[in-house]
């Protein structure tokens, strides 16, 4: 889980002064930033879901202090001026209890896979990856499901005491544009954390 790979960057971050570190792995790009020992990572995800951006996030606490995270404290600054607040948790469930099929049950899934367990995209020989799919789609109705899957994958307000983690995804909703070029900002542990530059432009 990204949470483990926190505490691998925090081993570095402690003896560096804040600067954020960028890194890849299993084919996403990670940039992680630590303040006041709580350490922030975010990788974006490389696919939208009914409209959402979507941004895999850890964060760790190596304070002696306990910190809230907070979804909404993360905003996507645009290079054009264009500035987007991250959905709470309980409206992606809604969207997707309102909105979802089966297709987007198998999408979520795969997300939560990739974001959190850096899983690759593996083109199947043997029809494992076929199977996959019709068991999720299987488990119960699509726009249950899909609710259900996004209320487990979401990052939520979280108070984080000394040496606990969490992690999970913030979602964005650009209505019908891309984010394109800016960068992450978020609130947290009495600082704003600045990531560098990005580009989440769609393909």
């Amino acid at each position: 889980m990204l949470a483990r790979l926190v505490l691998t960057v925090l081993t570095f971050a402690t003896v560096l002064p804040a600067q954020v570190i960028e890194f890849e792995s299993n084919g996403l790009k990670y940039q992680t930033l630590t303040k006041n020992g709580l350490t922030i990572m975010f990788a974006a995800i490389p696919s939208q879901l009914k409209g959402y951006s979507v941004l895999q996030v850890a964060a760790s606490n190596g304070s002696k202090t306990a910190y809230t995270v907070d979804p909404e404290e993360f905003v996507f600054q645009g290079d054009d001026g264009y500035s987007l607040r991250a959905m709470p948790a309980r409206q992606v469930v809604r969207r997707m209890l309102d909105k979802a099929n089966r297709d987007d049950v198998i999408k979520l899934v795969g997300t939560y896979e990739i974001g959190l367990y850096g899983l690759a995209r593996v083109q199947s020989t043997n029809g494992y990856e076929q199977r996959r799919q019709s068991a999720i789609a299987e488990l119960g109705g699509g726009r249950l499901k899909a609710a259900a899957a996004a209320s487990a994958i979401a990052l939520v307000k979280t108070k984080l005491n000394p040496g606990e983690s969490t992690d999970g995804a913030v979602f964005y909703f650009p209505q019908g544009r891309s984010l394109g070029r800016g960068r992450l900002s978020v609130r947290a542990a009495g600082e704003t954390f600045e990531f560098a530059p990005l580009d989440l432009s769609r393909p």
